[in-house]
């Protein structure tokens, strides 16, 4: 990877398994708006405009202190993805072609707390409402970013907030489970260091947060890259191709991806995520 300061800008010139679209609309987070390789993204109390080329990758406003701290670890820039993908194609046919339709995917690394609503939201839930629903809130309790965009507001930013006026953000049922979350005492950065099944296990305390919602939690905040987050999409791909067409349970899955792929399995998820939305519909 290089990068060079542009003036308000950075530019990567030399980079590997990144394709913006790939990895904005693989279903893993719901603060970004475009296409065609131009979006903005609102992350990290940031407002991120990129846009790709061929050659080079445009990150705007952006300085070398900002890309450095915040967006090299969000991106997941560190990881190398040449190898993941690597190992994963030898693994079976499917992910190999799964893995050569969206080779530009990377996990992303966001925030533990928006992470874990923006998942809670998500439950029963189309990705355009979902979007919305986020907006919504961050628009009534969050902090200004400029006349158009709020950042997603933090814990202590909600604690006043009431089952009315989630329901006015469109949060729907949902509402009484982001309230059970704001009134819960955990302290998400303090679960770290715990073993990703204990992390699961107090996610999963608070109400509305099972199995799915924990998984993309510990995936995309966490870093915990062994996990298999299993949604209709994904248990659907996964008995196709591994289990004949027989009906299993999201236990018999994990288990299947955790002796499969190990600490990949994550990587590979996303990859049969994608490869389900695009092609097996």
């Amino acid at each position: 990877m290089k990068y060079k300061k542009v003036g308000n800008s950075i530019e990567m010139i030399e980079y590997d398994s990144f394709d913006i679209g790939q990895i904005l609309e693989c279903g893993q987070c719901f603060r970004f708006s475009g296409s065609d390789n131009n979006y903005s993204i609102i992350a990290h109390g940031k407002l991120l405009n990129i846009s790709q080329t061929n050659d080079k990758i445009i990150f705007y406003p952006c300085t070398i202190n900002e890309f450095e701290n915040i967006w090299i670890n969000y991106f997941d820039l560190n990881t190398d993805y040449l190898q993941i993908k690597k190992i994963l194609s030898h693994s079976d046919n499917i992910l190999a072609k799964a893995i050569k339709l969206c080779g530009g995917i990377r996990i992303l690394n966001q925030d533990k707390w928006e992470c874990l609503i923006s998942f809670i939201i998500s439950q029963n839930n189309r990705i355009p409402q979902i979007k919305k629903v986020i907006e919504n809130i961050s628009n009534m309790f969050g902090s200004k970013i400029n006349d158009q965009y709020y950042t997603f507001p933090t814990r202590s930013q909600l604690l006043n907030a009431t089952q009315e006026n989630l329901q006015n953000c469109k949060a729907g049922f949902r509402s009484k489970y982001i309230l059970d979350a704001i009134k819960s005492e955990i302290n998400l950065e303090n679960l770290s260091n715990l073993s990703t099944q204990d992390i699961k296990n107090t996610l999963m305390k608070i109400k509305g947060v099972g199995n799915k919602v924990a998984d993309c939690s510990l995936l995309f905040s966490f870093g915990r890259r062994e996990v298999y987050p299993t949604d209709v999409w994904i248990k659907r791909v996964t008995q196709e191709i591994y289990f004949n067409n027989k009906d299993v349970s999201i236990n018999q899955i994990h288990n299947f991806a955790k002796n499969k792929f190990g600490n990949l399995a994550g990587y590979s998820q996303q990859y049969l995520f994608h490869y389900a939305r695009n092609i097996k519909r």
